[in-house]
Order: C-alpha cells, then sequence, then structure tokens
C-alpha cells in the first residue's frame, strides 16, 4: 500500500505538470460554426421526434388492421 501512495505521490504532479493550461476566457470563442451545429443537431431530433411518432402511428395502425402475427404478442400476466 506505501508502494503504491508513493508511485501516486510521484507520478501524479509529474503527469498534471505536462498537461495543457487553462486557456484565458477572452481566447475562447465558440463561433458561429459551433452555433450552425448546435442549430443543425436541434433540427435533427425534431425530425427524427416526428419520424418516430409517424411509424409508431403507423405501427398502431398495422396492429388493428391485424397485420401482425398473434403468437408475436407478449403475454399479459394478471
Amino acid at each position: 500500500m506505501n508502494a503504491l501512495m508513493l508511485l501516486l505521490e510521484v507520478w501524479v504532479p509529474a503527469i498534471l505538470a505536462g498537461a495543457d493550461k487553462v486557456p484565458a476566457p477572452q481566447d475562447v470563442k465558440a463561433g458561429w460554426l459551433a452555433f450552425a451545429v448546435f442549430i443543425a443537431l436541434g433540427l435533427a431530433v425534431v425530425v427524427l421526434g416526428f419520424s418516430l411518432s409517424r411509424h409508431l402511428r403507423k405501427a398502431d395502425h398495422n396492429a388493428e388492421q391485424g397485420a401482425f402475427d398473434p403468437s408475436d404478442e407478449p403475454r399479459r400476466t394478471a
């Protein structure tokens, strides 16, 4: 246990010393490209939500019409 603690005391500061320093706040800017990517991801979520809703409605309609094999339905226990 002492050897592990000694190893951590020696190596952890050495590893952290080689890490990148935190940039100044004025040097960090997201920019318009990041904003466009954010908007595109939001639109993708909306489109996928509408698509999921449409497919679930189709599946419910087909289940009501009897398009699926009844043996595929999960058994309900009381």
